[in-house]
Parts: structure tokens; C-alpha cells; sequence
């Protein structure tokens, strides 16, 4: 008896420090050398996907900066310093909005290198990066080492050394290209519950030479709630339509079934 009232007592505890309720998020940020008064932006892609929205904006106090507001489900957010807008869309932190609590360490001299941290599909979000990261590391790589011999071959004109390392590079995109396929995959079909797992769906749709039956299923073995995700959504309409006879075409008539 005394162990479950200790475990009750311990479950209490645990619930009252949770600084978020349902459908809410709270980002904690630290921006270590920015200035008191300085804005930090929080934007979200226009529904057009062409622009990015305004939806909060706070001021940094003793480096810290603190964000608490209603979501829904899970989408892709940006943080922007004031001085950085504007900018390329490198100058901002990426990152995962969704219910939790959500930790941000803003770099300010190299913002894409900022740390996001805190809740699942964020913490997922830095770890597949950092896998992807390897996988591509071939190709960057071949581009770094390349990249001068590159230049003095165009400012030369060297046709054939150009064409000998374009021919090397097409080649290493290739295994390259293959190999991320494959972690896609394998990260969808393993990872359920993550919010890249619904978007890895959503991009094999649009990927003419990707296994349709295959991506089908991967999309029905995702958690409900991101299948009920906007991206989740898109995808069963996509489905739904390439089962679908195409608009206007007719139908066989009853002398030619088979």
C-alpha cells in the first residue's frame, strides 16, 4: 500500500511540473549574446507555401526568451532574430511546432547551427539530420574536394577535366541518391509516431518511380493523429485519386469485359 500511494504522490508531482496543458506549446529559448530588446519572430509558411506569416514576436531579456501559445498538431515553424529578417531561409532556426515543451538555443552567429530540443518529433528531426548527414557525406565530400579544380577547369576551359568530374559527381548523386531513398523508407516504416515519417510519405507520392502499394501502407501503419495531420490528410486524397479512374475517361463497354 505504501509503495502505491508513493507512486501516486510521485505521478502527482510529475503531472504539476508539466508547464503545458492539451494543445498547447512553451519554447524556451536562450540566445546567448544577443542583446536585451532584440525581437525574436516567430513565423510559419504562408498556406501558398510561397511566403512566410508573422505570428509572434517577443523581446530577448538577459538572453532568454520564452513563447507559449495553442497548436493543434505538429508543422514546421521558423524563429528569425530581428536583424536577420528578411534573409535567407538559412538565417532562421527550422523546427517542429507541437504540443510539449520545446527548448531552443538560438547560435547567433551561425543561426542554421542553433540547437532545438525537448519534444519528439523534434529530438526525431535532429537525429535524422545528423543521419542524413552521413549518408550524403560522400557527395559533399567529392564537392569540397573538387570544388577548385572545378573552378580553374571553367576559368580554363578544360572541357575534359570538367566532364570527367561532372561524370564522377553524377555518379556519387546517383549512389547517393539510392542510399537516401533508402533511409527514407526505413525511417517511415520504423518511426510510426514521428512527424517526418508522415512528410517522407508525403514526398514518395510525388516521386514517380517510387512503390505505391508500398508507400500505401506505410501511410496506414502511421499513428492516427498524423494521418488526421494536414500532410496526413493530403495523402489519403492523393491515394484516394490515383485509385480513381482518371477524370473523363469512359467507361469499358459491356460487350468488351473480360
Amino acid at each position: 500500500m505504501k509503495k502505491i500511494v508513493l507512486l501516486l504522490s510521485a505521478t502527482v508531482v510529475f503531472i504539476s511540473c508539466s508547464k503545458v496543458g492539451k494543445d498547447e506549446f512553451l519554447i524556451t529559448g536562450t540566445a546567448t549574446g544577443i542583446e536585451n530588446g532584440k525581437t525574436i519572430i516567430l513565423e510559419t509558411p504562408d498556406e501558398n507555401g510561397m511566403g512566410v506569416v508573422s505570428i509572434d514576436t517577443v523581446k530577448v531579456e538577459n538572453g532568454k526568451f520564452e513563447i507559449k501559445g495553442k497548436v493543434t498538431e505538429p508543422s514546421f515553424h521558423m524563429l528569425q532574430l530581428e536583424s536577420e529578417a528578411g534573409k535567407a531561409p538559412y538565417s532562421k532556426v527550422l523546427f517542429i511546432l507541437e504540443n510539449g515543451e520545446i527548448n531552443i538555443a538560438i547560435d547567433k552567429d551561425s543561426i542554421h547551427k542553433s540547437k532545438v530540443s525537448g519534444t519528439y518529433s523534434n529530438d526525431e528531426y535532429a537525429k535524422f539530420n545528423e543521419e542524413m548527414k552521413v549518408v550524403q557525406k560522400k557527395l559533399m565530400d567529392f564537392q569540397n574536394k573538387n570544388m577548385q579544380a572545378m573552378k580553374t577547369a571553367q576559368e580554363t576551359k578544360d572541357t575534359a577535366v570538367i566532364n570527367n568530374l561532372m561524370k564522377g559527381y553524377s555518379k556519387i548523386q546517383e549512389e547517393v541518391g539510392v542510399a537516401s531513398k533508402t533511409k527514407y523508407t526505413t525511417y517511415s516504416e520504423t518511426h510510426p509516431k514521428s512527424f517526418i515519417s508522415v512528410l517522407i510519405v508525403q514526398g514518395m507520392l510525388n516521386d514517380p518511380s517510387a512503390d505505391i502499394k508500398k508507400t500505401e501502407a506505410i501511410y496506414n501503419s502511421l499513428d492516427e493523429t498524423l494521418k488526421n495531420s494536414k500532410p496526413g490528410k493530403a495523402i489519403k486524397t492523393r491515394l484516394t485519386e490515383m485509385k480513381s479512374p482518371s477524370v473523363g475517361a469512359s467507361a469499358p463497354a459491356v460487350g468488351d469485359a473480360k
